[in-house]
């Protein structure tokens, strides 16, 4: 008799190690399935965030609106549901901080830039680049003529491409500056030191009268970009870190950083200012995991 009940014990803890099994598998199942259904969501949709920034150097309010990352994403024909929301919000300029196309040998850059020309036609644009413009810059022997058609379609649309160089807005007593670094600056797992001195040398040294913008694709330098002497610097690049975690934020960087600092949002540095924009669309991962893509509202105001 105990040699059957030790059996049978035996027998219903095989059967409930089982169980134990079924249920772990369908939950894992079940986990999966709802986070590609987020993913699918947040790759398909974004959402308005709104940022302050106040100067007493500044003339006049106004509301900028800051774009990165679209990376070819188009969301709904002709970006109509991306154009309907800026147009809802009468911006007053539209920055723009790179990666608006994904540097890919099919050379396509029409999404971007028919979006981009869009917009001019009915607010002044200016346009900073990303690592993935300076790419097909730098290589057109890969690129082909990629870089230079974009450019030129903006250019005709009356698109301000701001490239180590500056416009001047009497209006707003405002500088944009649009920061191109190099390729070295965008490297893997270590970040590539910058100085001050690096930044004159391509941008000269800020005007002490005026308001400054920089649109500086990178976040990562934001230090840097503080102590050559920007008032508010317009980001992107990190695509919010791809999956966010509450209490934690983005999981990893472009650079393949884990929890990087910059992920999103807005930060301090002295008296400068940093709006990162999480991006809009994706590129090589098509990953966002409880991180829509995002259009960025800044009300800049006299303090």
């Amino acid at each position: 008799m105990n040699g059957l009940q030790t059996v049978n014990g035996a027998y219903l803890k095989r059967q409930e190690g089982k169980r134990g099994l079924v249920v772990f598998i369908y939950a894992l199942a079940v986990l999966a399935i709802f986070f590609v259904i987020v993913m699918i969501a947040d790759c398909n949709r974004f959402v308005i965030r709104r940022y302050e920034c106040k100067s007493q150097v500044l003339r006049k309010d106004g509301r900028i609106i800051l774009l990165s990352d679209l990376h070819n994403k188009s969301f709904g024909a002709g970006n109509r549901r991306l154009l309907t929301a800026i147009e809802k919000l009468h911006p007053d300029l539209i920055l723009i901080a790179g990666d608006m196309y994904t540097s890919n040998k099919d050379g396509k850059t029409d999404t971007a830039g028919d979006l981009v020309c869009a917009l001019a036609e009915s607010y002044p644009v200016y346009y900073g680049n990303g690592n993935h413009e300076h790419k097909t810059r730098l290589f057109p022997e890969q690129f082909g003529t990629m870089y230079e058609d974009f450019v030129k379609k903006i250019k005709k649309a009356g698109v301000r491409h701001l490239v180590n160089e500056k416009v001047y807005l009497p209006d707003f007593n405002m500088n944009i500056y649009g920061l191109e670094i190099g390729r070295e600056y965008y490297g893997k797992f270590k970040n590539t030191r910058m100085n001050t001195a690096y930044l004159e040398g391509i941008l000269g040294k800020p005007e002490k009268s005026g308001f400054s913008v920089l649109i500086a694709h990178n976040p990562d330098y934001f230090k840097n970009y503080a102590q050559w002497g920007a008032d508010l610097v317009v980001s992107g690049h990190v695509h919010g870190g791809l999956m966010r975690l509450p209490f934690l934020g983005g999981v990893i960087s472009p650079s393949i950083k884990l929890f990087p600092r910059f992920d999103g949002g807005k930060f301090r540095e002295g008296k400068s200012v940093m709006i990162l924009g999480r991006g809009l669309g994706t590129h090589t991962l098509p990953v966002r995991i409880f991180n829509p893509g995002e259009l960025v509202v800044i009300e800049i105001s006299q303090s």
